[in-house]
């Protein structure tokens, strides 16, 4: 069997160079925009919390940024807590509407599909987080094709 003749890894140690940035940092010029969709579970997977961090990176790069929440993604919006709304029954419980939360208040703006709240997951307008836009079925189509027309940067968020 091999020996493993190295320390053990400790509090405080690093094990890769994060401060290396192979890219250059790019930011968006006036008026840029973008839309980062969300057509995913909350805590089904990673992907709802990274690309709510990146919509808020956005932001930070000069972005107007809007979240479209559709499909399953309703769900990341809808206000949550046990057992009051806004208490954390566990560490991370409230990771989405904490997130969402930042998001709206750094500028930017949340719409979340009306059908998919009634006919997929039986919630009214009133479970969706303050701040949150409720929207048409048709609006979710026409808010990408709307970002299309004006050269935004588009991120699709889709898990299965």
């Amino acid at each position: 069997m091999p020996v493993v003749d190295r320390p053990a890894n400790q509090p405080g140690d690093y094990l890769v160079d994060y401060e290396e940035k192979v890219f250059p940092d790019v930011k968006a010029e006036p008026g840029e925009k973008a839309l980062v969709t969300f057509h995913t579970v909350a805590f089904e997977g990673s992907i709802g919390l990274v690309n709510l961090l990146q919509a808020s990176r956005l932001i930070t790069k000069g972005f107007e940024t809007s979240v479209l929440l559709y499909g399953p993604g309703v769900t990341l919006g809808v206000m949550r807590g046990f057992p009051k709304l806004g208490d954390a029954a566990f560490d991370g419980h409230l990771n989405f509407n904490a997130r969402l939360q930042k998001f709206m208040d750094q500028g930017g703006k949340v719409y979340a599909c009306r059908f998919a709240l009634q006919a997929l997951y039986g919630h009214s307008e009133k479970a969706l987080m303050p701040g949150i836009t409720p929207v048409n079925p048709l609006d979710v189509l026409d808010i990408v094709l709307m970002h299309r027309k004006e050269g935004a940067f588009i991120l699709d968020t889709w898990t299965l």
